[in-house]
């Protein structure tokens, strides 16, 4: 073979395998799927000019921001009205459990030195301490009331005939005073008291009924609350860890420091109250020994249990007390009574409450007055017992969550836009 045979031997082979590479990318090509080109993004929409950072479009941007924010309010405070419209309405379905326990919660914390003495100086067992301290203010209680009601028995016909004499003295006043009054409208006065007791004799009975119904309640509903205080002194404390163990563990701890907190304000309102109680019975007790009045020591007890409705038990139990002491004495002594109530009044409102309640448990005494009233609505007196004490723990606890929350750092409330 010569030369020029080899070289287009050469030519033809490397022509062949260019062929070959041609069909194999071509084959490559056909199997591999054509790759789209993405499409552009849209563009991005022309810039709202609002007018504030709540505005969510454009239709809220041509309405007024006063108008947004008035409506904004608006809907925010409806529901907190029905909010509270349906705790309220949930509280007088579930007094008859909601006053033991919260009658039991005040007395918890009145007792709750007497406790903490027995824990830890004597160092008796929680059962026992709680069964010795509950027992011995049982037996304190019972004693007053022995008293009180031996003092208003020996006593009573005495203050009969006394008033008797006096409505006698009214009588006479009526005929001959400036009224002059004849003896004719007199007995048709008192004919249609008589008349109406005449009338209303089975609504009288129903009501005896009534009462007797709810003693039998009330007896039931102290055997709860001597039931509940018992165990709120024993196991308080892991009452209130159980309570709180089932909330979010970011709200557990500040949520149990605040109830503890509200806690301390209570004991310290509650030992507080009983101070200032006895101050203003021990004051008017001693001027009405000192004017010789009948009753002294129950118009003393009743004064002590008064002063734990703020503001008003004082203005009724210093009414009865002037009215006991114009009945027995007279109206001079009843002028020095009144005097002396009004005395111990300023000297609690001024003196005793800021000195001994001090910052820590203070209302406002609007607050006081709407506590007293919404209390009186759902739950009678007892509701007006328990509601000044409800409000000063509330207030406690509130105030300490506001004041120890934990808000985020700025940075991290950021939403990053990648």
């Amino acid at each position: 073979m010569g030369r020029f045979d080899q070289v287009r031997i050469n030519l033809r082979r490397a022509y062949e395998q260019r062929l070959e590479k041609a069909r194999l990318e071509r084959e490559a090509a056909a199997a591999t799927p054509p790759v789209l080109e993405e499409a552009p993004p849209p563009p991005p929409p022309p810039p709202l000019d609002p007018g504030h950072p709540s505005t969510m479009s454009r239709d809220d941007a041509e309405i007024p921001r006063g108008l947004r924010l008035t409506a904004a309010w608006s809907w925010r405070l409806l529901v907190l009205v029905a909010a509270l419209a349906v705790l309220l309405w949930l509280v007088g379905r579930l007094r008859t459990v909601l006053i033991p326990l919260s009658i039991a919660l005040l007395l918890s914390a009145l007792l709750a030195p007497m406790m903490g003495f027995l824990r830890r100086r004597v160092r008796l067992p929680p059962s026992l301490a709680a069964f010795l301290v509950l027992i011995t203010g049982l037996a304190a209680v019972a004693g007053v009331l022995t008293l009180v009601v031996t003092e208003f028995v020996d006593g009573f016909p005495a203050l009969a005939d006394k008033a008797s004499d006096g409505v006698n003295q009214i009588q006479d006043w009526l005929t001959t005073g400036p009224l002059h009054l004849n003896g004719s409208q007199l007995d048709a006065t008192f004919d249609a008291a008589t008349n109406w007791l005449n009338d209303n004799r089975g609504t009288l009975t129903d009501s005896a009924v009534s009462t007797a119904t709810a003693t039998i309640e009330f007896f039931a509903l102290l055997l709860l609350v001597l039931f509940v205080t018992f165990f709120f002194m024993r196991d308080g404390h892991r009452i209130w860890l159980f309570l709180t163990g089932v909330l979010p563990t970011p709200a557990r701890d500040p949520i149990r420091r605040a109830g503890e907190a509200a806690w301390h304000t209570l004991v310290a309102y509650v030992r507080a109250t009983v101070l200032v109680a006895f101050i203003d019975a021990l004051g008017i007790g001693l001027l009405l020994v000192i004017i010789d009045v009948d009753f002294w020591f129950p118009l003393a007890t009743m004064v002590f249990l008064a002063a734990f409705v703020p503001i008003i038990g004082a203005t009724v139990s210093g009414a009865v007390a002037v009215l006991v002491a114009l009945v027995d004495e007279g109206p001079i002594s009843a002028l020095v009574v009144l005097i002396g109530v009004i005395a111990v009044q300023q000297l609690e409102g001024h003196v005793l409450q800021p000195l001994i309640m001090g910052r820590a448990v203070s209302v406002h005494p609007l607050a006081v007055i709407v506590a007293i009233s919404t209390g009186v609505v759902l739950a009678g007196i007892i509701g007006a017992l328990v509601a000044v004490p409800l409000v000063a723990v509330l207030n406690t606890g509130i105030r300490h969550l506001v004041q120890n929350r934990n808000e985020p750092p700025p940075d991290s409330v950021i939403i990053s836009a990648d």
